[in-house]
């Protein structure tokens, strides 16, 4: 990838690198708020089913444990939670996701600081 005219290379590296560095700290955020989002429409989830909307939404794609990770953290602070139910047929627990009251309140704030 090429830099604007005039910028030399050092120059054109250094800001390649802040620019990832954004992107990185960008999706993780909006991660977040992806994932708070979608649960709020759609009700109580499981991660299983959180994964293509988040795909479908922002044409990102989480790994499983990445997805799992930031639901636990977002859980273990409050902002979600965690109900075990029994899956049709087959008898076994998942655990479906969904927004507490200070997961709404959260995503509300978030939402009215956004440019």
């Amino acid at each position: 990838m090429t830099g604007a005219p005039g910028l030399g290379p050092e120059d054109a590296e250094w800001a390649g690198e802040l620019a990832r560095s954004w992107v990185e700290v960008y999706k993780r955020s909006a991660t977040t708020l992806a994932l708070l989002r979608l649960i709020e429409a759609h009700g109580p989830l499981p991660a299983a089913g959180l994964a293509p909307l988040f795909e479908e939404a922002t044409g990102w794609t989480l790994t499983e444990r990445g997805l799992y990770r930031t639901l636990r953290r977002l859980a273990e602070s409050g902002v979600l939670a965690m109900e075990r139910v029994d899956v049709a047929r087959t008898g076994a627990k998942r655990q479906d996701f969904s927004l507490t009251a200070v997961g709404r309140d959260y995503l509300e704030r978030i939402e009215r600081e956004l440019v």
